[in-house]
Formats: C-alpha cells, structure tokens, sequence
C-alpha cells in the first residue's frame, strides 16, 4: 500500500528534525558522540510520537544506526538483551499468561466484578486501590506489575474486552491503561514501592535531609492521595469506555463463580506458584534472591506441570517484539548518559537560572526533570544521572532543599507514564493489545500532566507547610 501524502510528509519531517540535529554544531562541552546519539535517539522517539514508525521498527534503525555510524560501540548497543530487568518483564508477562490461561485470571475477575463491578470506573478504582496496597511491600514496581497485570487482564475480559474486539475497545484501554497510571501513583506513596526512592534519599542526606518511611509518607500522602482519587476520573472522561454502568454486573459475575465450581488442579499450581512468587519478589532484598530467577522459577512450574506448553508460548509473538525494541532503548539511554549529555544538560541549566526567584527556579526545575524523561528507559538510571545535579542547582539558587527534594523524588515515579518505555513496569500492559502506540503516548503525556499539575497545584503548599 502506497503510503498517503500525509503520512510521508510528516515522515520527512521527522527525517529533517534528525538530519539537523546530526549536523547541528556539537555544542560546546559535550562530545560529539554524546550529540550524534542524541540526535538518533530523539529521532527514533519522534518517529514513534508522529506515528511514522512503530517503536519495534524504530528502536531497531536506531540501534543499527548507533552502531553503524561508529557512535555507540557494539557491546553497548546489545547490552541490553542481557539486562536482568528486560528479561524479568518478558517472564512475568508469560506468566501473567498462565495466571489467564488456566482459569484463575477469570475467577479473579468474576471476584473483583462482584464486589466493584457496577460501574467501568469502580473496576479502575479497584485496580489503584489493590495497588495501593501491595506497593510498600514491593520494592520492585516491574515486579508488582507482573501482579498487578493479570487482575486487569481479568477484568477486561470479565467485561467482554478483548484485544480486537471494536465494540469494547476503548473499555479495554481504559482498563489497561489504570494499570500504567495506578503504577505511576502508588510508587511516589511509599518509600519502599520502587527501587529508586531509597536511591534518592540517600542522595538527599547530602543537603542534610533525613528521610525515612514515615517522613516519605507524611510527605506524598496529601497529593498522591489526591492525585489517586482524581486521575481515575480524568482518564474515565477522556477513554470514555463505551460501557459506563453494569448495575448488573455483580450478580451475573457471583453466578458465574458458582458455575466454575472449585478451583481446579491447575488453578491450585498457579496460585500456589504465584503467592510463592509474590512473597519472593516482595522480601526480595531482605532474601537476597534474584527477582528474575524467581520469575524464571515460577515460569518452569507451569512449563512441567503443564500450565503452559512451548505451543502457548509461541502464541505470545508481541513478548519478543518487546523484548527487542525495549533492550535496544534502554542501552541506549544509558549509553546517552554515560556518554555525558544528560551532566551538560544540568550544567547549562544551572547557568540559565541564576537569579531566578526561588519558586519560579524549583518548579522549572521540576518540569524540565520530568520532560528529560522521554530520552529515559529507566526511572532508576534517570534518577542517578540527574536527580543530584537538580537538586544540588535549586539549592545554588535559593530553591529549599526538602520540598524540592520531595518534588523531584515524587517525579521519578509519576513521570514513569510519559511513554510505554518509561518504566520497565509499563511493558506488560504496552503488550496487552488493548492499547495503541498512539494511546499510550498521548494518555501518558496526558496524565504526566495532570500528575505534575496536582503535585505542583497541592503538593508544593503541602511541602513548604510540612518544612516549617
């Protein structure tokens, strides 16, 4: 098919954009590898948004261009494909299968319909607040996906959403896309909900800030809490699933339960697997066991006691796609670090701010942070490559340091939306085939702005309330 004039102007658009920025004079300071590879992965990232390509295609040209134009060493290009992180996505997501496969899946979302099933938004709400709840024993938000992902699988299917399904299409999206949103909110409420937040504490002690389990909490309560409470509402009106209310929803799904009967041998190995896994996963640090192995482990259960089979493995073709297209972004982005470009973007804006009032400095500081995350793959890899350079600019300019500390720390979890590849616990629901390349850039945008406008809006009173 003949591509439409449209699309292939909007093409040599997003070519131009690169072509300038490879020729553009490399700026003072930084590398020219650090520029070249900049310009390759920006363009890769605006030929997702444009629609040009798809991220698998697109990740692909730029990993062969990096290498190719003798940019990114070879070694470092493919480093990804042996990240423990990647992998453990790819394994929790055939797992996740089997949680569906063998009958659970449906059980569970028969169980959650019964209870919260009168309404679409009751059943996202029942995804923040499960979230919610299991987030402080998870330090691991990747990990928490891989439980948190089979309950909206569930539910979708429960509400006849399924991937193709035209008629509950936007039903599917609205489901699946809670999940990505609840993992963005419940990671900023808890100090022990994603791996990066201790990380970031420890960085913060270098401004004399204390920060502990209930100093993290008392600070994220009042706009996380309020974030959690509204964003459902928000992405409900702009989905707007084409199922709004099923007042009979919860009878029917109480009748279905009945009529599944006990659990069956295979429902009993994979609930059994998998509290096994979840316990791993969330005393993980305190086991000091790897939460892949443990993913590897439950995955090799199904395989012997015949949950799963090599042939419904082969079915889940979109794993492999995702597998590639996330291992080339994310070795990318660390190579664009390692490379420098992200310090001499902290020292260029370190020199722009001076005397800049100290509340127009902090919430400037706070947008360009969570933007920077579209050139990121790793909220814990864009915290250690810039969130001590922020924080140590808003201090130099007279920003105080807790409520900016806080704000910034708040950021690395709400901004893991932005893009499917801006937090490794994004790729199962990217997977799903419920939502679109171009859903998941333009809820994600859309809800990384509305995060930043609460913890702007509420959470920056609150703070400096807080700090006195």
């Amino acid at each position: 098919m003949t591509p439409a004039p449209a699309h292939r102007l909007t093409g040599a658009a997003v070519a131009g954009l690169g072509a300038a920025l490879w020729f553009w004079p490399v700026p003072e300071g930084l590398a020219t590898p650090a520029w070249h590879l900049f310009a390759i992965f920006a363009t890769a990232i605006a030929a997702v948004v444009a629609g040009v390509l798809p991220i698998l295609t697109a990740s692909i040209l730029a990993g062969a261009l990096a290498v190719l134009g003798g940019v990114v060493p070879a070694a470092h290009a493919w480093a990804g494909f042996a990240n423990g992180t990647i992998l453990l996505i790819i394994v929790a997501f055939l797992v996740a299968r089997g949680v569906v496969t063998c009958g659970l899946g449906a059980r569970i979302g028969y169980l959650a319909v019964s209870v919260f099933g009168r309404s679409t938004l009751g059943l996202a709400y029942s995804i923040f607040l499960v979230d919610a709840l299991i987030a402080p024993a998870f330090p691991s938000n990747t990990a928490r996906s891989g439980v948190l992902y089979p309950l909206a699988v569930s539910l979708a299917e429960s509400s006849g959403a399924r991937p193709g399904r035209a008629d509950r299409a936007r039903l599917g999206s609205f489901l699946m896309f809670s999940g990505i949103a609840s993992l963005s909110l419940s990671s900023a409420l808890w100090l022990t909900a994603m791996a990066a937040n201790p990380l970031g504490s420890e960085i913060a002690r270098k401004h004399g800030l204390e920060i502990g389990f209930g100093t993290w909490l008392a600070a994220a309560s009042v706009p996380t809490l309020t974030a959690m409470a509204l964003l459902p509402l928000v992405l409900y009106r702009v989905i707007a699933p084409e199922v709004k209310t099923t007042p009979d929803a919860p009878r029917v799904a109480r009748t279905s339960l009945v009529a599944l009967g006990p659990l069956t041998r295979h429902e009993w190995i994979v609930a059994l697997t998998f509290l096994t896994m979840v316990i791993f996963w969330a005393s993980a640090s305190f086991l000091a066991v790897d939460a892949t192995a443990v993913a590897f482990a439950g995955l090799a259960v199904f395989l012997m006691t015949g949950v799963l089979t090599p042939a419904d493995i082969a079915k889940e073709g979109d794993v492999l796609a995702t597998f590639v297209w996330f291992a080339l972004l994310f070795a990318l982005s660390t190579e664009l670090n390692d490379l420098g470009f992200m310090t001499f973007l902290g020292q260029k804006l370190a020199i722009g701010m001076q005397g800049m009032r100290a509340l127009y400095a902090g919430v400037l500081l706070v947008v360009v942070y969570v933007l920077l995350h579209y050139l990121f793959v790793s909220q814990t890899a864009h915290l250690l490559a810039i969130f001590g350079a922020f924080l140590d600019v808003g201090v130099r300019v007279g920003v105080p340091a807790m409520p900016l500390a806080f704000m910034l720390l708040f950021a690395t979890n709400f901004f893991s939306a932005i893009t499917p590849q801006g937090s490794s616990a994004n790729l199962l629901f990217a997977s799903s085939g419920y939502l679109s390349q171009r859903d998941l850039y333009r809820l994600g945008a859309l809800t990384t702005a509305f995060n930043l406008g609460v913890y702007v809006v509420i959470g920056i009173p609150w703070l400096v309330l807080l700090s006195r």
